[in-house]
């Protein structure tokens, strides 16, 4: 592992521990040529993931992208991390189990909306917002109603 701070490959573990749940291991590091200390998580990747846009381009799937994402949805709520880290990492496992090597970034966004859900109304509604594109105040309506009545679900705002 490189060093952060002098970029100097001669690094070492000083110790290691699980995190989340025992999916991840957190490990303690020391640079031994300018001492700097950080710390690494390793994390089991099932299989690489490429993620087809709307417009038919192929990227790999990136969950610090998909963190981002959620976590711009939960601005300024308060929601514990640990929860947010659960959430996500429930996504990456459900499209990792799948089988499918090429997910549309449709059910990435949809999974989210879905985790988001049960994680935060008002995180949920503004995710909801960009990802099905709201063009007018009714689109927030449908949603919030979502929310209260979900057999009233409509399952995209721009049906009307």
């Amino acid at each position: 592992m490189r060093c952060p701070f002098c970029q100097s490959e001669d690094t070492q573990v000083k110790d290691s521990r699980p995190a989340e749940d025992g999916s991840v291991i957190r490990r303690r590091r020391v640079c031994s040529v300018c001492g700097g200390r950080f710390t690494t998580f390793e994390r089991v990747q099932l299989r690489e993931l490429m993620v087809v846009k709307k417009s038919g381009r192929r990227v790999p799937f990136d969950r610090d992208k998909l963190m981002h994402s959620v976590q711009v949805a939960l601005r300024k709520r308060e929601v514990d991390s640990d929860r947010v880290e659960r959430a996500v990492s429930g996504i990456v496992r459900q499209l990792e189990s799948s089988g499918e090597v090429e997910i549309p970034s449709e059910e990435i966004g949809r999974l989210a909306m879905e985790a988001l859900k049960g994680v935060d109304d008002i995180a949920y509604i503004r995710f909801a917002s960009v990802y099905r594109n709201f063009s007018v105040a009714k689109d927030f309506h449908n949603v919030i109603d979502e929310l209260g009545h979900p057999e009233n679900a409509v399952s995209s705002s721009n049906e009307d």
